[in-house]
């Protein structure tokens, strides 16, 4: 899921006026941090986006150029935050969502200093932040992935995002990742070995561990309650596999309604695919953030 032999050239903020690097939501661990941008033009109080790397869990940062496509929020008069997790040689699931649900919580009790709109918070992610993102989106409330013991983290405040857009995430189940790869001929089917980005995420081989791989599903956590989705995923991903994108939207559509995911596959894209930042893509995305956070 987005392994990088080379360290990504770092974002280019230089031309964001109004910026806040290295806000420490939670003291349990440096990667605790997020970095808010806001327009250049405007008051506020803005509609936020919260930005999720990817990078399998093991790699990425807030600060690097994967996450320039979110920055396109800022002109559509979004304040953006890139936010850090503890990634997993750090900590096992589910310190990344206690993370990501950790910084919804600052930046909605900060809202009033950072003129965010607290009440319109949407979730985008990529990867294996896009996994994050669904997470966010679809758990609200699940004490199980809810850590109240990180200090600093605003435990009295909510935790719920009003709109998701989840770019290749693997929302449905580890452990069928690979059966699917073998069905569409596509990528590696080397999810469910030892050392996968996914085994390393659990702390446990995954075929090992049902149970856990359920709990870590946004898939098992979909109510009629959930906020609306965006899902978009590339036909020829040879990573995370289409089929995780087809099923968990059906799942949102069987529970939730119709009108509360909407499935885009890309015909020509693989994973992480140029085709997804493309300024046609990325208006279609912020098209449907303005339909839900505005």
């Amino acid at each position: 899921m987005m392994f990088h032999d080379f360290a990504p050239p770092p974002l280019d903020t230089s031309h964001i006026q109004r910026k806040w690097l290295d806000l420490s939501y939670a003291t349990q661990s440096a990667a605790q941090k997020l970095d808010l941008y806001l327009p250049n033009e405007g008051e506020g109080p803005f509609p936020v986006l919260v930005t999720l790397h990817g990078g399998a869990w093991m790699h990425g940062d807030k600060g690097d150029a994967m996450n320039e496509p979110f920055l396109a929020g800022l002109g559509r008069g979004y304040a953006v935050a890139c936010v850090n997790y503890r990634l997993s040689g750090e900590a096992q699931f589910p310190s990344q969502i206690y993370d990501c649900k950790a910084a919804i919580r600052y930046l909605r009790a900060n809202a009033a200093a950072y003129s965010l709109d607290k009440a319109h918070i949407g979730a985008w992610g990529a990867s294996a932040g896009g996994h994050l993102a669904a997470l966010l989106g679809a758990s609200n409330k699940v004490k199980g992935l809810e850590d109240a013991s990180l200090r600093n983290s605003h435990k009295r405040v909510s935790s719920q995002v009003q709109a998701v857009t989840v770019w290749y995430g693997p929302n449905e189940n580890f452990i069928k990742m690979d059966e699917e790869l073998t069905r569409s001929g596509l990528g590696l089917p080397n999810h469910s070995e030892a050392d996968s980005p996914e085994s390393r995420l659990l702390g446990r081989k995954i075929t090992e561990i049902p149970a856990l791989v359920k709990f870590a599903s946004p898939m098992t956590y979909i109510k009629a309650d959930v906020p609306p989705f965006l899902i978009q995923h590339g036909q020829q991903d040879g990573i995370v596999p289409v089929e995780q994108a087809i099923r968990f939207a059906a799942e949102i559509e069987r529970i939730a309604g119709r009108d509360l995911v909407t499935l885009e596959i890309l015909p020509e894209a693989g994973h992480g695919d140029p085709l997804f930042r493309t300024p046609e893509n990325l208006q279609r995305v912020l098209d449907f953030f303005d339909l839900h956070l505005k």
